[in-house]
């Protein structure tokens, strides 16, 4: 079977929070802004080859007026070329076992499969009261949906009663620059409660397989000869309302070992 591969090169330091990123992009059409943010560590990766590291996104959206935003519907984030992206080895989790669930009870399910950790905030609509904040963890795991390679984030809250959801985020090959893609569809569920108002998430994991030690993620810094570094497009992020897409892509650059 060929090994799926995701595009991904190396930037500066990852982190957890979207309020540790820093020169977040920001999108904004019409009543709706959009800050998103992509980062990679380590920074400096070898010019040939690749090396592990840790991929951090995350994005906050907020009304540009004083009423709510429309509910989020898609998410689509689209990687560069130059890097992989390497599952074989780790435990498949199955959609099955982490839905419904609270976080402790997917983690004891699939935490063989766990490949990255993040947070969800949102704000919750009750009748007569105005919107309150509402936050919880995200546990990504190592999945397949439809026979395809897929991410499974597993949304836990427990305003204003205990939820849970699993975004599955299903990574597909393309051409030309972005070479990855990964798509989530949110539940229209999520809109009788509440709405998004913001997502982070890093992912990476080391792990032995057949005696090895291998990276879930893996990339180099496309340098070219005689030069100490790069800048290149890292990923293009899109993300659907109702009636509209907003979309950005980061440029951002790395430094050669080697």
């Amino acid at each position: 079977m060929t090994k799926p591969r995701l595009v991904v090169a190396s930037i500066a330091a990852g982190v957890l929070a979207l309020s540790a990123f820093a020169q977040a992009e920001v999108i904004q059409r019409g009543h709706i802004r959009v800050s998103f943010e992509g980062k990679l560590t380590p920074h400096v990766l070898p010019r040939h080859g690749t090396a592990p590291i840790r991929v951090a996104v995350g994005a906050k959206i907020d009304p540009t007026d004083s009423g709510s935003p429309p509910q989020l519907r898609r998410i689509s984030i689209s990687i560069n070329r130059n890097g992989r992206f390497e599952p074989n080895g780790l435990p498949v989790c199955r959609l099955n076992q982490i839905q419904p669930s609270t976080t402790e009870g997917a983690l004891e399910a699939c935490r063989g499969s766990l490949v990255g950790q993040g947070q969800f905030s949102a704000k919750v609509l009750l009748s007569e009261q105005a919107p309150f904040p509402s936050d919880g963890r995200i546990y990504a795991f190592n999945g397949r949906v439809g026979g395809r390679p897929a991410i499974l984030a597993h949304v836990y809250g427990s305003k204003p009663i205990p939820t849970s959801t699993t975004l599955p985020f299903v990574i597909t090959r393309s051409k030309g620059t972005f070479g990855t893609v990964l798509r989530a569809s949110l539940p229209r569920v999520t809109g009788k409660w509440g709405y998004v108002t913001g997502l982070t998430m890093t992912l990476g994991r080391s792990f032995v397989y057949r005696g090895r030690r291998h990276s879930y993620l893996s990339a180099g810094c496309p340098a070219p000869a005689g030069f100490p570094g790069a800048v290149f497009p890292l990923v293009r992020a899109s993300f659907s309302f109702d009636k509209r897409t907003l979309s950005k892509t980061l440029v951002r650059s790395c430094q050669a070992r080697g």
